[in-house]
C-alpha cells in the first residue's frame, strides 16, 4: 500500500499531510479520556510494525504488506488501531525505510480511511459476531482491503505518473490470499484473548470482545 516517491506531487502530499494531521488531532483527545487507549495505541504500533515486516513486497504499482488489521482491531479497538497505524508507520519510517517518510500521510490515509469507513458501517454492527466467526470477519477483511486497494488506485489516477490498470489490479488481486488467511488468525487470536479475559492484565490491555 506504499506509494513511491515521484508519484505525487509535493502539493498533493502536503493535502495528505494536513489531512492525516487533522484525522489523528481529532482522535488523539480519546487517548486522555480512556488512558488505556495510551496502552492499547502502543500494543497496535508494535503488532502493525511486526505483522508490516514480516511481509512486504512489491507488487504491481505498490507493495503487498501483512497488515494485519482485523486482529488489531477487533483485539484493541478502532482508536488505538487507527492512532497505532499513525505511530507504527512513522516508528518504521525511522527504523527501516526513511525514504517512505515523504509519504507518511499519504500511507496513513490510505489504511486510515478504510478503517474509518469500515468502523462507522460493518464494524460496528459485525464486531460482537466477527469476535469468534470466520465468516464475518472474512466479510471485515473483503471490505477493509477494497478500501485500501481503493486508496492506493485513488493516489495513482491523481499522480503526476502515469500508472496503468494492469499494475494497480495486479496489488489489488495480490491481498486476496491475506483476505483469506487473516480471517482465521483473528479468530484464533480473538478466542485466545477470550479464554484469557478473566486476567486484569488482559482487561487492560485488549478491547476483549464479549463472547456471542
Amino acid at each position: 500500500m506504499h506509494i513511491e516517491p515521484g508519484i505525487l506531487s509535493g502539493a498533493k502530499i502536503a493535502a495528505a499531510n494536513l489531512s492525516a494531521t487533522a484525522l489523528l488531532a481529532a482522535q488523539a483527545p480519546q487517548l486522555f479520556r480512556t488512558p488505556q487507549h495510551v496502552l492499547r495505541t502502543l500494543l497496535a504500533a508494535l503488532f502493525f510494525s511486526v505483522f508490516m515486516q514480516s511481509l512486504h513486497t512489491p507488487v504491481g504499482a505498490s507493495e503487498l504488506h501483512f497488515i494485519g488489521a482485523m486482529p488489531i482491531y477487533l483485539a484493541l479497538g478502532f482508536v488505538p488501531t487507527l492512532l497505532g497505524f499513525g505511530l507504527g508507520l512513522l516508528l518504521q519510517g525511522v527504523l527501516f525505510e526513511p525514504t517512505d517518510l515523504v509519504h507518511l500521510g499519504v500511507n496513513f490515509l490510505s489504511l486510515a480511511v478504510p478503517l474509518l469507513a469500515l468502523h462507522a458501517t460493518l464494524g460496528r454492527r459485525l464486531a460482537a459476531a466477527a469476535a469468534t466467526r470466520v465468516q464475518s470477519v472474512l466479510k471485515l477483511d473483503a471490505a477493509y482491503y477494497a478500501g485500501v486497494a481503493a486508496m492506493v488506485g485513488f493516489w495513482l489516477a491523481i499522480g503526476e505518473v502515469a500508472t496503468p490498470f494492469a499494475a494497480w489490479a495486479s496489488f489489488a488481486a495480490a491481498y486476496l490470499p491475506v483476505v483469506l488467511i487473516e480471517p482465521v488468525l483473528t479468530v484464533a487470536v480473538v478466542r485466545v484473548l477470550q479464554s484469557q479475559a478473566h486476567r486484569p492484565l488482559v482487561r487492560l490491555c485488549f478491547a476483549v470482545p464479549a463472547r456471542a
